[in-house]
């Protein structure tokens, strides 16, 4: 599985060292959609980084955007994660609207950085920029 995340959002930032600290079997991958991987990746499914208000998950030759990214990743963590799976009983439309407004608001909320994250010494394998 990979993600694919807004390397200068520190709501995406967050979101990341989240996954990190709880996918201790090490699945995960991530890749910034700054940089040629992510780009690539985004390209593979139609999406540009410009102006670009979702997050992106990859695996085995599918793509999840919104709320389903964020609820197939939190099931891949296992329990308790895996309880997000109730979401999916929230019709998409409303899901992915919440998803939309915070996504639109996430620099001005959470804040923006100029640098990318970096990766504790024994992470950076999973990154693939």
């Amino acid at each position: 599985m990979i993600v694919v995340f807004d390397a200068q959002c520190l709501l995406c930032n967050g979101w990341v060292r989240f996954l990190l600290r709880h996918d201790r079997a090490g699945r995960i991958r991530f890749a910034s959609m700054q940089g040629a991987t992510g780009r690539r990746l985004l390209a593979g499914v139609g999406l540009q980084v410009d102006g670009l208000q979702t997050l992106l998950v990859i695996e085995g030759g599918r793509s999840w955007q919104h709320t389903a990214a964020i609820l197939r990743v939190l099931h891949r963590l296992g329990w308790p994660w895996r309880l997000a799976w109730l979401g999916w009983l929230v019709p998409a439309p409303v899901r992915d609207a919440l998803y939309r407004r915070v996504a639109r608001n996430r620099y001005r909320i959470w804040g923006r950085s100029e640098t990318c994250l970096v990766p504790a010494p024994g992470m950076a394998t999973r990154f693939l920029d």
